[in-house]
């Protein structure tokens, strides 16, 4: 394939279409949540915190705090996650159209997303450290003197930058590098049993078949990874344990938790995690499936191009 056929399968109406669906959808389905992914942050960074379930959680925080802290930092969130998404299906779908569509396995799946794992991990890193400060602002944190200037993700990447500088804008890089597995094992998994599921039935699945197949997916990436997700949340927002460097690495913290707290550590908030990530990622699925047929449907008078 020459340069110029490989730029049209990249830049196409196509992959556009894949990426804003995406994108559309992983908003929706975050925004429907939001709720379950604040007690997944205050469960894993508020070390004091018993780990209760996640609709005591839910009560314990509206009674003490108030509804609107359910919601707090939603707005930068959504943000980053719209533009995190974006990257990443554009990224996806394009570098599938580079290879055989008579060769989609799940090895080649996997190896797709793998790839835009590491690009989108290298290109909105700095969007998910503010975005995580913010929604924890004001909760006893060793960087809250460090949040009080800012409220927007605009500003918060500067102050950042000014006064921490740049690299704190990629903390957490490496166990979000890690992390890339988590996406590339939950596409790998959503598009082989998607495959088999037409295949075996012949006809184009339901939308409840979508969500089922994009909860099975993420349950079995977030269950591999979790430990690596709440070392990245600590790195990006901050640890506070009192005899631990400021700057401990992935390691470092991997093995203090591990010393401290023993195994169960490395798990804690997972309940809310795969509550929610289960549900987000079920809903952007279906959201994502729907939007992006309904637009190559009415738009291109065509089926959607895999």
């Amino acid at each position: 394939m020459g340069g110029n056929d490989a730029g049209r399968s990249i830049f196409t109406y196509d992959t556009l279409v894949h990426a804003l669906s995406g994108a559309a959808g992983s908003v929706i389905a975050m925004a429907t949540f939001f709720p379950l992914d604040t007690v997944r942050s205050r469960l894993q960074l508020e070390e004091n915190r018993e780990a209760k379930n996640t609709l005591a959680m839910i009560r314990e925080l509206t009674s003490k705090e108030g509804p609107h802290t359910l919601y707090r930092g939603m707005v930068p969130v959504l943000q980053s996650l719209c533009a995190s998404n974006f990257v990443y299906f554009y990224t996806f779908h394009g570098l599938k159209m580079l290879r055989s569509r008579r060769n989609q396995t799940a090895r080649n799946d996997l190896l797709v997303a793998s790839i835009a794992g590491v690009i989108n991990v290298l290109t909105t890193t700095p969007l998910w450290v503010v975005n995580t400060r913010l929604k924890m602002k004001g909760i006893n944190s060793v960087n809250e003197k460090n949040n009080n200037d800012y409220n927007t993700l605009y500003d918060g990447l500067l102050h950042i930058w000014k006064f921490e500088g740049l690299e704190k804008l990629w903390a957490g890089t490496l166990p979000s590098l890690l992390l890339v597995a988590n996406p590339a094992i939950q596409f790998m998994t959503y598009e082989s049993i998607k495959r088999r599921v037409s295949a075996s039935s012949g006809i184009q699945p339901s939308a409840w078949v979508f969500f089922a197949i994009g909860a099975i997916a993420k349950t079995v990436a977030t269950t591999l990874t979790y430990p690596l997700q709440l070392i990245q949340t600590k790195l990006r927002h901050g640890h506070k344990y009192p005899d631990l460097s400021p700057n401990a690495g992935t390691i470092q913290i991997f093995f203090y938790i591990l010393k401290k707290q023993g195994l169960l550590g490395l798990y804690k908030g997972m309940e809310a995690k795969l509550l929610q990530t289960v549900l987000t990622a079920a809903l952007m699925f279906l959201t994502y499936e729907k939007i992006s047929r309904f637009v190559f449907r009415i738009l291109l008078h065509r089926p959607i191009v895999r």
